[in-house]
């Protein structure tokens, strides 16, 4: 993944504004995946889906706090996420196609909140973040 330094810098300063309530943050944008493509929810038939469900904190936390670790971790995510990788690949089973939704789904929660903080340049870098993430989760499924 090629990063300008200010795709770096505007990762690094939003996840700031994030890290403290990734609960938060990662619960909605699971609400809106789950809002917006209904056909997500097959994995989380065992979780309570209603807005702020504790599930929902805790999973939408786990999540984007994954993502905060790999934000630390830039020069290496294969490395860095090859644990999370191999859950997603041999245990979960995850869709690979659902990995896209969530990170459309992260985008829009970002925006939704942070708006001219969340400029150009932040959507590119988060974007490039979100691709990398996915593709690394998927990288041993076959």
């Amino acid at each position: 993944m090629s990063l300008s330094a200010a795709e770096k810098a505007a990762l690094v300063c939003l996840w700031g504004k994030v890290a403290g309530h990734a609960d938060v943050f990662g619960a909605e944008a699971l609400e809106r995946m789950f809002l917006s493509f209904p056909q997500t929810k097959t994995y989380f038939s065992h979780f309570n889906l209603r807005h702020g469900s504790p599930d929902l904190l805790k999973h939408g936390g786990k999540v984007l706090n994954a993502i905060g670790y790999a934000v630390g971790h830039l020069h290496d995510l294969s490395s860095a996420l090859s644990d999370l990788s191999d859950l997603h690949a041999y245990q979960l089973r995850v869709d690979m196609g659902n990995f896209r939704l969530l990170s459309h789904s992260i985008q829009v929660t970002l925006a939704a909140h942070f708006g001219s903080e969340f400029n150009l340049i932040a959507q590119s870098a988060w974007d490039k973040l979100l691709s990398s993430v996915s593709a690394v989760l998927v990288s041993k499924y076959r």
